[in-house]
């Protein structure tokens, strides 16, 4: 069952439609490390993610939703671990939310602004112009190379209407 609704991030001043999935769903179709990440805000061991040193040209996507959220053009090696970018694609992918989960480490939670999946966390030490380090979870995106872009595979403008998480 999917739920849509407009939803407004104030701090990003752009709409993105929200979309709810069924938990069970996604379930099934991911991975128990992706569904831990992406449900629970777990976070995946460093260095051990398929994105952390992987550098080819495209875009990553929310692995729930497959919106769009990175370029591989703002991706860096920030050596924490994980995949590592100094901006997101388009102001408004993603929300931020203060993380009090380690009270002696205050972190800005990224999450997914179409789906609300939890992606990782940003830091204010990565490269100019941004200095933002958005460090995400491998387990939480999908990679759309560039090649398969060009053959017009899935992203954020054509969803797959099949899919159990796209809109209705």
């Amino acid at each position: 069952t999917i739920i849509t609704n407009s939803s407004h991030n104030s701090e990003m001043e752009n709409k993105t439609e929200r979309i709810t999935v069924d938990k069970e769903e996604l379930r099934k179709r991911l991975t128990p490390m992706q569904y831990q990440v992406t449900q629970e805000a777990a976070t995946e061991r460093p260095f051990t993610g398929c994105y952390n040193k992987h550098y080819e040209k495209g875009i990553y996507q929310c692995i729930v939703c497959h919106q769009d959220l990175f370029s591989s053009d703002t991706k860096y090696d920030s050596g924490c671990g994980w995949p590592a970018f100094n901006d997101v694609l388009d102001k408004g992918k993603v929300t931020l939310h203060r993380d009090a989960s380690i009270p002696e480490r205050i972190r800005t939670e990224v999450r997914c602004a179409r789906c609300n999946a939890h992606m990782g966390h940003v830091f204010e030490d990565g490269p100019k112009p941004t200095r933002k380090r958005y460090c995400i979870n491998s387990a939480a995106i999908e990679f759309i190379s560039a090649d398969q872009l060009n053959k017009g595979v899935v992203t954020t403008a054509n969803v797959n209407t099949a899919s159990p998480i796209a809109q209705q």
